[in-house]
């Protein structure tokens, strides 16, 4: 068991997105001193599939956790945090890879949270209208684990479905891997494998699906009644193999593991924000929403009761706060759809050569450029009155949950200048935007009570893409004085399983000691 934390004692907190793991070393006081970016290889054998490899992510996990530590004391790391997209990682008996893909290339074995192969499984699951629906708003998501293990079973059974012992969401492949603990997150299980924090496995449920074999040997591949709440710590904390793999000490505390966007809520939706005279100073938390933008987008939402929300994730019980019902919305490509209306436009090239003369990013060029188009009109907002786009490019999440729609672009012309580009790039941004409204007016549909706006992720250091959320829902924003709040509610799994803090609720409430995140507004 460590002593008492020292003064310069530190967490790190792991991040693994869609297309790169980040690493962050955190002071006790909150501040990231040193991040770490490395790239990950995502396979698309077809359209709709897409692929990870679980080795790949851990040696990056690991090289990236070396560069922010390299100088630093191994005793002054206290604990260690991880959290990743709700991928599906699959293991054979021997904890080896198995192929998820019909190439049989082993090392290709995740199936990304954004792959959407299962889709006619998915409205099959939602057929059956099996109570276990009534926490995922009613309609099963082929984002989810269930529809994933169903395709696997129908499409791969030789190569896959019998060769398969055992069954990981992302992060708690993480946590195994750090831990040698089987232990599961109770985030990731109620989130998106249908678990009850009260009851356990549905075994109805899996009979119903034709997915009865994961109940044999009390549930062993898909996570026995081994579970804990988001930061306890897990097995003995890093096993010596582990920690000569990440360059940390053996027995450093490890988190129980979050979904990615269920990290940047917890680094964020208790920020401090006093003296600021927003509405939802000195009330409780339950009157904000964390808005946690990247590759796609959360909508992070809790209550004092459950909140059914139709269309919406949840409510889910302790899986982001202890204690607290999670309610989660969603759009399944906000980042990823930008990306790709604007690099798809044959006016690319030139934005590209325009920016790289400049020396900045695509989007602050994009920015810059219209405001100067809009200086003889009131609002920038304007500018897109004849054009219009439905960003459902990869299906509505949520509040439709309708997986299978598609976007739309209206009021196009024969022109492909920069101005059109830029024009298509701010009407994807207010569709985003205005996706947001409609989830968030579900929510409030709903019962919950929701005055202000907290958003991070890499979409939140877009300053367009935030203007354009306070404008459309008519909201105040924060954003954290410290913008890598992803990383840093990662961190927080680490410093309360090393016993620093008593629950992960402290570190982000208790000023001078633990993660107070100041803010600046919108």
């Amino acid at each position: 068991m460590p002593g008492p934390p020292s003064v310069d004692c530190c967490y790190v907190g792991v991040d693994v997105g869609s297309c790169s793991v980040r690493a962050a070393l955190v002071t006790r006081d909150g501040c990231v001193k040193a991040t770490a970016e490395e790239p990950i290889a995502v396979w698309t054998p077809q359209p709709d599939h897409y692929e990870q490899s679980s080795a790949d992510i851990w040696r990056k996990c690991c090289s990236s956790v070396k560069k922010v530590t390299e100088g630093v004391e191994k005793d002054r790391v206290r604990g260690i945090g991880f959290d990743a997209t709700c991928s599906l990682v699959v293991l054979d008996q021997n904890f080896q890879p198995v192929a998820v893909n019909k190439d049989g290339v082993k090392e290709r074995n995740v199936v990304m949270w954004m792959d959407h192969r299962a889709l006619d499984q998915a409205s099959r699951v939602t057929a059956t209208g099996h109570s276990v629906l009534t926490s995922v708003g009613g309609v099963m998501s082929p984002e989810m684990q269930p529809p994933k293990l169903l395709w696997l079973k129908e499409n791969l059974r030789e190569s896959c479905w019998k060769e398969a012992a055992h069954f990981f969401d992302l992060p708690d492949f993480l946590s195994w891997k750090a831990t040698g603990s089987l232990t599961r997150s109770l985030c990731t299980l109620i989130c998106k494998w249908t678990y009850s924090p009260s009851e356990g496995w549905n075994d109805n449920f899996w009979t119903s699906i034709d997915l009865e074999d994961l109940v044999d040997n009390n549930h062993s591949k898909i996570g026995k009644k081994q579970t804990c709440c988001p930061g306890s710590p897990v097995g003995g904390g890093l096993t010596r193999e582990a920690a000569a793999d990440l360059g940390l000490n053996p027995g450093t505390a490890v988190g129980a593991s979050l979904i990615d966007a269920h990290a940047g809520g917890l680094g964020v939706i208790g920020a401090d924000v006093s003296g600021h005279h927003l509405p939802c100073e000195n009330q409780p938390v339950t009157s904000r929403v964390a808005l946690i933008c990247g590759t796609s987008s959360c909508h992070m939402a809790v209550s004092q009761k459950p909140l059914f929300v139709p269309g919406v994730w949840g409510p889910y019980l302790s899986a982001m706060v202890p204690g607290l019902w999670l309610n989660e919305g969603g759009q399944s490509a906000t980042g990823g759809l930008i990306d790709h209306v604007v690099k798809g436009h044959a006016a690319f090239p030139l934005l590209k050569e325009q920016a790289e003369k400049r020396f900045v990013h695509v989007h602050s060029f994009l920015n810059r450029y219209l405001e100067e188009l809009s200086k003889d009109k009131k609002h920038l907002d304007l500018l897109t009155n004849d054009l219009h786009v439905w960003p459902d490019f990869h299906g509505n999440r949520s509040p439709l949950a309708d997986q299978s729609l598609k976007g739309m672009v209206v009021g196009l012309s024969l022109s492909q200048t920069l101005d059109d580009l830029a024009l298509l790039y701010l009407a994807t941004l207010q569709a985003v935007a205005l996706g947001t409204r409609h989830v968030l007016d579900a929510m409030r549909e709903a019962g919950h009570d929701i005055t202000t706006l907290f958003l991070c992720g890499g979409l939140s250091k877009n300053p367009l893409f935030v203007q354009m959320h306070a404008n459309v829902t008519g909201l105040p924003v924060v954003l954290p004085a410290e913008r890598e709040a992803v990383l840093v509610g990662a961190a927080v799994l680490g410093a309360c399983a090393s016993c620093d803090y008593s629950s992960i609720q402290v570190p982000f409430t208790t000023r001078g000691a633990g993660f107070p995140n100041a803010a600046v507004f919108l």
